[in-house]
């Protein structure tokens, strides 16, 4: 039986809450250089490096049995029931949200193409009220859209990349990713069309460099490796703005997340923090994949009519602690239920 990485599902829960903290922030402060997370976008990057590592851990010695058809399906079935979810949350938010006016209506045919693509994953023009997001629905599900793409490169391609191979393209994607992130002044961007061209970016280097990490079997082993790495984490979101902000970035990127894999497949974990990081792992895709529509609203509200302080703060709590508690009863009660099921199915139809 393969070895479970505790602490890297830890990590994804750790950063899973950052987003959401971050998130809620940003309403309270626009201007990016006063939001105490103000890097935490960083951690989609992180995402998708802590995604090529377990997915080369995971895959790469079974395709010698494996179809591509067959692992594209495993991770349709891994992560589009809650995708199809968080687009139905996404149009119960968009249609009833009590703060946002008449700014949000839209035909219903504009509306049910909105759906058609969140459904099938694919970008499509905003709708009103929603800036230039490409799945305005759920913004976060851009970032899912990257991890379907790449999911198809690494089908396609992954499994014949020599480690001579998967070192050039780390490399070069990393030039690409530095390149972008100074040029443009941070890795804020592939959420939008305006700077959808970052998504691509963004996703490979990650992506590629935890499938290296995995093939290079680099790992190292410390003490209080969950507790020291989320500290680190967290750090490397609250740092200042920088003058040369998209190269602090592009550094965390390249160098501190893939240490950060690295300690955290290196190192174990037990007792009470084994619980933790287990709990965390498990609501870290939910939380993220729910929490966004909620936020829309919560951003209406916040701009409606003047809170007292005293309110916001309470509003804002109560919200991040409903999502955490709602990750975990779309994982309790839907995610894992239809995934068991659709395995079943899957099982079945191939005998």
């Amino acid at each position: 039986m393969k070895r479970h990485f505790e602490i890297l599902d830890g990590l994804r829960g750790t950063v899973a809450v950052a987003v959401v903290i971050f998130h809620i922030f940003e309403w309270l402060f626009p201007d990016y250089t006063y939001n105490p997370l103000r890097h935490a976008y960083l951690a989609v990057d992180f995402f998708f490096m802590l995604s090529g590592f377990v997915i080369g851990y995971a895959y790469d010695d079974r395709w010698q049995s494996m179809k591509i058809t067959e692992f594209l399906r495993t991770r349709l079935i891994r992560l589009h029931p809650l995708v199809l979810l968080g687009v139905l949350i996404g149009v119960a938010g968009y249609w009833f949200d009590p703060f946002a006016g008449s700014g949000q209506n839209t035909g219903v045919w504009r509306m049910l193409f909105g759906i058609a693509a969140g459904i099938l994953m694919l970008p499509s023009p905003a709708l009103p009220k929603r800036y230039d997001e490409t799945h305005s629905l759920n913004g976060p599900h851009w970032s899912l859209t990257m991890e379907y793409f790449i999911n198809i490169v690494y089908a396609f391609a992954g499994p014949r990349m020599s480690k001579k191979t998967l070192i050039i393209v780390v490399l070069l994607s990393g030039i690409g990713l530095a390149a972008s992130a100074i040029a443009h002044g941070s890795l804020q961007g592939g959420w939008g069309w305006s700077t959808f061209w970052m998504a691509p970016v963004r996703v490979t280097f990650p992506f590629f460099m935890g499938l290296l990490l995995y093939r290079m079997n680099f790992r190292i082993n410390i003490k209080n490796a969950y507790l020291i790495t989320s500290i680190l984490l967290l750090a490397l979101f609250a740092a200042p703005s920088f003058n040369a902000n998209g190269l602090y970035e592009a550094f965390s990127v390249i160098v501190f997340f893939p240490l950060i894999v690295a300690i955290g497949a290196g190192s174990r974990v037990e007792g009470y923090t084994a619980s933790v990081c287990s709990f965390s792992g498990k609501i870290s895709y939910p939380i993220y994949v729910i929490h966004y529509p909620f936020i829309y609203i919560y951003g209406h509200w916040l701009y409606k009519t003047d809170h007292s302080t005293s309110v916001i703060i309470i509003v804002s709590i109560s919200l991040a602690v409903f999502f955490i508690f709602l990750a975990w009863l779309s994982m309790r009660f839907y995610d894992e239920p239809v995934r068991a099921w659709l395995n079943a199915y899957v099982k079945k139809f191939k005998k």
